[in-house]
This record gives C-alpha cells, structure tokens and sequence, in this order.
C-alpha cells in the first residue's frame, strides 16, 4: 500500500510538472481554451474530500472538517503561476457574490515562498485565507479526484463531498453557476 501511495504521489507530481501553468493569451483566454477538466459530478457519484487540514499563510491552521454544512471553494494557486494571477480577481468576486449562501473559499497555495504568497494575496485583494503548502502535499491527498494543474479548483458540497473539479483557470462565469448550483442543493 506504501509502495501504490509512493507510486501515485510520483505520477501525479509528474502530471503537474507536466501540465504546469498554461499561459494566457493577450486576449485572456488560454492557448488551448479546453486543455484543462471541467467536471461537475452528479450528487450521486461524489466522492468523499479527504482531510485538509494545514497552516494558513497568514498564520494559524485550516481543517476542511470544521466547515462541514457549508459549501467549500478549494483554489489551488502560486504566484508565480500567470493563470493564477488572472484568475484571482475573478475568484474574489465569487467568493464576495455567494459568501451569503453559505460558501467559502480557501486557497492552497503551493510551491511558493511565503514573501511571494502573501505579496500576491494582497496585490489581487484576496480576503479568503490560502493554506500555505510549499511541498504541495495537499493536492496529494485528492488521490481519487486530483488537481492535477495549477490553478486547479475543486468545489465541496455540505455533506463533505466533491461536487466539481476545474484543471484550468476559470473566470466568473465559469465557476459562480457551478457554485450557486451546489449552494442550492437541500443539506
């Protein structure tokens, strides 16, 4: 089981060094507009989020368990990632736009120096709290359902399960449909 868990973790470290950070085009879409998922799972094929626990960037600690009954935005990020930094503006104004139906965001940031973290939450005003995950450990942990790019976002229902995945970056009206859905859903 160490040796399968070992074995994973390999694979998917290669599959983020692979797909890495995409560039945007001077327009702002990405070169390959669909390169990344985009799925959104039926309430009958969740899965289970495993545990998120971690320091947040800002100090003091993070567990995805405490937050159970509300609907959870997990935005996988780095500064030095560009879609990311075209992402983040977008990401705050849904975090602001849902917050009173119920849903929070939280960024994990990772393969950053916290100086470069924190300077990058600031710059994109950035008011939900980002684990700070240098080894990018947590994404590890989504063995059944894995963000495999940065930025890569995953959307957690009230009863603790995975109710969509986006491998790409994702504008407003990407993601505030998506999120308004599950936000809808009967607890």
């Amino acid at each position: 089981m160490r040796r399968r868990r070992t074995l994973l973790a390999c694979l998917l470290a290669t599959l983020v060094a692979l797909a890495g950070c995409t560039s945007r085009t001077a327009s702002g879409g990405t070169g390959a507009p669909d390169t990344g998922t985009s799925e959104l799972f039926a309430v009958d094929q969740r899965r289970p989020a495993p545990e998120v626990t971690g320091e947040l960037l800002e100090g003091g600690s993070y567990d995805l368990a405490r937050h159970r009954g509300e609907v959870i935005v997990l935005n996988f990020w780095a500064a030095w990632c560009s879609p990311c930094r075209a992402e983040a503006p977008e990401l705050a104004a849904v975090a602001e736009a849902t917050r009173a139906q119920g849903v929070s965001f939280v960024g994990i940031d990772i393969r950053d120096d916290r100086d470069k973290a924190q300077a990058f939450v600031k710059r994109y005003g950035i008011t939900y709290p980002s684990l700070f995950d240098p080894a990018g450990r947590t994404a590890l942990t989504f063995d059944k359902v894995p963000p495999t790019a940065t930025p890569s976002t995953l959307i957690i229902d009230r009863k603790g399960r995975i109710a969509a995945l986006y491998t790409k970056p994702l504008t407003r009206e990407d993601l505030q449909p998506a999120v308004g859905q599950v936000a809808a859903e009967p607890n």
